[in-house]
């Protein structure tokens, strides 16, 4: 996914907390503004977790999140949504996770990315779902969750991808099967995050 980013100096601040509020400006691409200001600096603690996350974007653009991940943005914390609309448009919702106001949506334009073009499948595992037994195999805190329905058009089973920071510390990468909801670890990533936790290049 384009915008996945290391999320070891974001969950950092996650687990560690302080800080104070920062203006964080956010642009597209094309540099259209499409944000507001985050209540979390850099350092500080998201209050918000990712369900809260995903309720409050599907608030402001009713439909079907595929997509959520904490974010470090300017010095600010943020939660970044794709969110494919009942519109069938696809938008790109920014949360604040000190205290879950949307900062700001838009309709997606980038036609450069690679989310899939295609309406989300119906799934029978909701996001929230997902979330809920990820924690379960591995306690922690989810950083980010994302639909990956590329294999399910192909043959293969649609899968959650949740990356969730353990109270140990570690970085695990999960997949949850969008149908049954089994969870089993990311082995294209395991042997290396075992050597370099965290660091996602």
């Amino acid at each position: 996914m384009k915008r996945k980013i290391v999320i070891a100096a974001v969950t950092a601040a996650v687990l560690v907390g302080g800080g104070a509020a920062t203006a964080v400006a956010f642009a597209d691409d094309d540099g259209h503004d499409r944000g507001s200001r985050s209540s979390v600096a850099d350092g500080g603690t998201a209050r918000v977790d990712v369900k809260e996350a995903v309720a409050a974007a599907v608030r402001a653009v009713p439909g079907t999140v595929t997509e959520a991940e904490l974010d470090d943005e300017d010095g600010g914390l943020v939660w970044e949504l794709d969110v494919y609309g009942s519109d069938k448009a696809r938008h790109d919702v920014t949360v604040d996770p000190g205290n879950g106001k949307v900062l700001g949506k838009h309709v997606s334009d980038d036609d450069d990315d690679d989310r899939d073009r295609h309406a989300p499948r119906s799934v029978r595992v909701s996001p929230d779902a997902a979330v809920d037994a990820a924690l379960k195999a591995y306690p922690g805190t989810v950083t980010s969750i994302d639909l990956d329905d590329h294999d399910g058009r192909s043959g293969g089973a649609a899968h959650w991808e949740v990356d969730v920071r353990g109270k140990d510390g570690k970085k695990h990468e999960l997949n949850v099967d969008a149908s049954t909801g089994k969870v089993t670890v990311d082995r294209s990533d395991d042997d290396h995050d075992d050597d370099r936790d965290g660091d996602d290049d």
